[in-house]
């Protein structure tokens, strides 16, 4: 049994209970929801009792005023019943559609803040698809049910029992043989429920697997294309898609089966008691009008076990939806506030860093270490730059200064305080990050340097801008400042998304800025006007460096030669080259030196 299965054979009605936080801030409403729904049930049950005095007194008048007097009496009490159970009807569904749209979208917006707070351990075995499956489709089932089913499930438990008591206490003979049939029909009620509480939780997991694929396929979209492999993944998602399809289609068969034979042994079990009470009609051992009502009441009564076979189908879905939406919400990032905060010291001209002895291996590949032994330490407003071949810990450095992971053994400082000990919004205020793969968001250039700092102004936004070279091309946009970027910056080139990141971090004008890679992938124009907006943002703060070209780094104060995540080598760019060795080798391949012999 695959863990997929494992988990689909746990769900059960229970997990429903995951909602009940999130019902608790709205308990009036539950409760006058609640309220309601017995109104309603209690008007429908009516209905039978005021049927049978209609056609006991309404027509035993032998004056025809008398009669006609008597119906309209009967009539109106028929009408009062029915006005009440539309009034009724009514306050429930606006109560239950009001509860489950509300929970739904607290339900969403909580799952997706703690999605956000996970560590990138979290995204290592977790599929960004995945997650996106859990907020749409399965909080989509989770309102289903809330908004309606569980309301109407509630709704016909009542009625069926009120139903089921009357019938039981007007003809208790029958009524015992008949419930000793229905004991029967559950049984295979349950084998049936089984199966389709592991089918649907199955289905929703295929559901998953196919958001997975498109997400992943649509943002990178250029690289499918280009590569003409649309054939292909078009082919991957068909198969995908069937493989649910089939899942749901075993699902919905299983789920038919089951409601079918509940309706049609529950139906043949009270026309049994309902053939019973003909014959005792016949013999005038009962009153038509306790026939009429019996009938009703059986009606009732079946209609409710049809409607409970129907729902419960939509409450085993919507149990495998909750469990999957409660297993994000159960997920516990290993990187943690700590439970007593150290505050950071007020610093100017840039923050001190010290990496003691640190060794970390990444939790998906835990016998290799991606930093062994690694010690460093750099001054305010120091430039360093760490070089070294791919692979050799240059980007786990920045991990462990943003404390996306924590070091296994050892201690990473910022200000001389242990980023253990710095609560994680303090810390990673403290720092800017221009990364090598720019991240431009699908909205204006404008709100895009502001998410460097939400409150900057217009005016603190466009320094920015000029301070990173950008402001030039941003005026030059249809739009300037307010044009629409498209999603990840696409109507940007490579250059402009990076100065767009470059201004970011300006505006932020953290002590501490980390550069990665940030002129890699671009073209000899383009680097030297990033370049030139990186030595800006570099003037008054500390700053780390991760460069491939080591072009980037001749000014550095310090190159540090990282290799198999230990440190090999600390220098100037010609002190390095001078004493051979790792670096003199990377010079050699980018500069055309000739290597100096070890």
């Amino acid at each position: 049994m695959n863990k997929s299965e494992v988990r689909a054979a746990a769900a059960t009605p229970r997990a429903l209970s995951g909602l009940l936080p999130f019902m608790r801030p709205y308990r009036g409403r539950v409760l006058l929801a609640a309220l309601f729904l017995v109104l309603a049930a209690l008007s429908t049950l009516a209905f039978p009792v005021a049927l049978k005095v209609l056609i006991d007194q309404g027509l035993i008048a032998t004056d025809p005023g008398e009669r006609l007097m008597a119906l309209r009496g009967h009539f109106l009490a028929l009408f009062a019943v029915a006005a009440s159970l539309g009034v009724f009807s009514a306050a429930r569904f606006y109560m239950v559609s009001w509860l489950g749209e509300r929970i739904t979208a607290d339900l969403r917006n909580a799952v997706y803040a703690h999605v956000l707070r996970q560590s990138p351990e979290f995204f290592e075995t977790t599929r960004t698809g995945e997650v996106l499956s859990r907020l749409t489709t399965d909080t989509t089932l989770v309102q289903t049910v809330v908004g309606s089913s569980l309301s109407m499930g509630l709704r016909n438990v009542v009625m069926g029992t009120g139903a089921l008591i009357a019938l039981v206490v007007t003809n208790p003979y029958v009524m015992t043989q008949v419930l000793a049939i229905l004991v029967l029909v559950v049984l295979p009620g349950v084998y049936f429920g089984r199966r389709v509480r592991k089918l649907s939780r199955a289905s929703q997991d295929r559901i998953a697997d196919s958001s997975a694929i498109a997400a992943e396929v649509l943002s990178e979209i250029p690289v499918v294309q280009s590569y003409v492999q649309e054939g292909r993944e078009a082919a991957r998602f068909d198969l995908s898609t069937e493989d649910a399809f089939n899942t749901a289609r075993k699902r919905t068969l299983v789920r038919s089966m089951l409601v079918a034979f509940m309706i049609t042994a529950t139906f043949g079990a009270l026309l049994w008691g309902l053939y019973q009470g003909t014959q005792a009609v016949i013999a005038g051992r009962v009153s038509a009008g306790h026939l009429g009502q019996t009938v009703v009441f059986v009606i009732i009564f079946v209609g409710a076990v049809a409607v409970l076979s129907e729902i419960y189908g939509d409450l085993l879905r919507a149990a495998g939806a909750t469990e999957r939406l409660m297993e994000l919400l159960a997920a516990r990032s290993p990187v943690a506030e700590p439970p007593l905060t150290q505050p950071l010291p007020a610093v100017r001209g840039g923050s001190t860093v010290s990496f003691d002895d640190v060794v970390f291996h990444y939790p998906s590949r835990p016998k290799t270490a991606a930093l062994d032994g690694f010690s460093l330490r750099i001054a305010a407003g120091e430039t360093v730059a760490l070089v070294g071949p791919s692979g050799a810990g240059k980007s786990t450095v920045f991990q462990l200064l943003l404390r996306f992971y924590d070091a296994q053994q050892g201690q990473v400082r910022i200000d001389g305080v242990p980023v253990r000990d710095v609560a994680l919004a303090a810390l990673r205020q403290r720092v800017g990050i221009v990364p090598q793969d720019s991240t431009v968001f699908s909205t204006s250039a404008m709100e895009n340097i502001r998410y460097g700092r939400p409150e900057a102004s217009d005016a603190e936004v466009q320094a920015a801008a000029r301070a990173a070279y950008a402001h030039d091309f941003i005026v030059a946009l249809p739009e300037g400042y307010a044009t629409y970027l498209g999603e990840r910056g696409v109507r940007l080139s490579g250059g402009q998304r990076q100065r767009i990141s470059i201004a970011r971090a300006m505006l932020k004008n953290p002590p501490l800025l980390l550069l990665d890679e940030a002129t890699s992938a671009l073209d000899a124009e383009s680097e030297r006007v990033v370049q030139a907006a990186l030595e800006a943002a570099m003037a008054d703060r500390t700053t780390l460096v991760i460069a491939h070209r080591l072009a980037t780094v001749l000014k550095a104060d310090r190159i540090v030669v990282v290799d198999s995540g230990r440190i090999v080598d600390i220098g100037k760019h010609h002190e390095l080259v001078a004493r051979g060795g790792l670096y003199a080798r990377l010079a050699a391949m980018q500069f055309d030196l000739q290597p100096v012999a070890a």
